[in-house]
């Protein structure tokens, strides 16, 4: 299979969290999306190993994703490693997105930030013909960070106002991590609250109002401009 969008991320439901209002976009205009957990988020304080994995697929569903799958790296321990890269770039070569998302560069859990720099470098390396896995070497044409707790002033934002729906609701499919009514896990955790998912929506409501819409994503990226082909293309509130 090949994709037109590669998500990572380092837990399951990094990706729903962050970037999936604009996976949903793309799935809309009919490409391929695929997202690819590094660690199975064993480490959570809420939840086990098996129900994240029902959690996902739930969420997968929602999206519409169209292949999803786990490296099952270390929760909290995972490095920046060959043995990790090399795991990292079967699934690019396997996959060949355009385009791969990852981690913010930093972020309240470490993982976050380190997961983004072995991402980066497992997408370089991917293309060099000399580290074989038995597979064609494959480079993505670009690699953006999505915006997670921490805040950034992002590069681009991306529209999701008409995906946005969706987007809370694949983050919702995680029921053990998320506030839900219905939970009896009496364990109190940062993103369990109640205010946490009014945070989403309140962070999503900022970037929306950057660029004159109700919703936005935003994403950061290495290289220091980004080219349009016109003018129509940029979204900029009204000047009245």
């Amino acid at each position: 299979m090949k994709v037109d969008i590669l998500a990572i991320g380092a837990h399951p439901d990094d990706v729903e969290l962050s970037c999936s209002g604009t996976l949903y976009n793309h799935k809309q205009l009919g490409q391929t999306v695929a997202i690819c957990d590094l660690t199975e988020g064993e480490l959570g304080s809420r939840g086990t190993v098996a129900t994240r994995y029902e959690e996902a697929e739930r969420a997968n569903k929602i999206l519409n994703i169209d292949y999803r799958t786990n490296l099952k790296m270390p929760d909290g321990f995972f490095e920046n490693n060959k043995e990790n890269q090399i795991a990292i770039i079967k699934v690019l070569r396997e996959l060949q997105p355009e385009r791969v998302l990852c981690n913010a560069p930093n972020d309240r859990h470490p993982d976050h930030g380190r997961g983004a720099k072995l991402v980066s470098d497992a997408c370089y390396l991917s293309g060099l013909k000399m580290i074989d896995t038995g597979q064609t070497p494959w480079r993505p044409k670009r690699v953006f960070n999505y915006i997670q707790d921490i805040y950034f002033e992002p590069d681009f934002i991306v529209d999701i106002s008409e995906s946005f729906e969706k987007k809370m609701e694949s983050i919702r499919a995680y029921g053990t991590q998320f506030f839900s009514e219905d939970s009896t896990d009496p364990t109190k955790t940062y993103i369990s609250s109640n205010g946490f998912l009014s945070s989403i929506e309140a962070r999503a409501q900022l970037f929306g109002k950057r660029i004159g819409v109700k919703y936005g994503e935003g994403f950061l990226m290495n290289n220091s401009q980004l080219g349009i082909k016109n003018l129509d293309s940029i979204l900029l509130p009204d000047i009245s």
